[in-house]
């Protein structure tokens, strides 16, 4: 069986994506949290006229913190699937991914108080 490649196929891939952004921000709290922080940076940037790199730094602990938090989310999902109870390797792998977030979130905020504080 021949896989040809179809534009049409591409692009209705994207609808998944997007609506897979759209339950983030729906059902997770702190992801509204994270969009929060990110549109301040993004401000913050833009107000202090921030450097080429310094937008990239920026942009890549943005992009890092939501890719995180979708694949946490991804697995907590799953592992509610899997079970309801209480178990502790379910209980194990969830506290992974939610540390996961924890330390790209760190990382983010200082990325911005590396790059914010020599300007205020």
């Amino acid at each position: 069986m021949e896989n040809k490649f179809s534009l049409i196929k591409q692009l209705k891939s994207f609808k998944y994506a997007f609506n897979g952004l759209k339950i983030l921000l729906i059902e997770e709290h702190n992801s509204r949290i994270h969009l929060l922080a990110a549109i301040v940076a993004i401000l913050a940037g833009v107000y202090f006229d921030i450097s080429t790199a310094e937008w990239l730094f920026i942009l890549v602990a943005i992009s890092s913190v939501f890719v995180i938090e979708l694949i946490n989310s991804a697995v907590e999902n799953l592992a509610d699937m899997v079970t309801k109870e209480q178990h502790p390797v379910i209980k194990k792998v969830k506290d992974l991914a939610a540390g996961a977030v924890l330390v790209v979130s760190i990382m983010a905020f200082i990325i911005g108080l590396i790059i914010f504080i020599p300007k205020l």
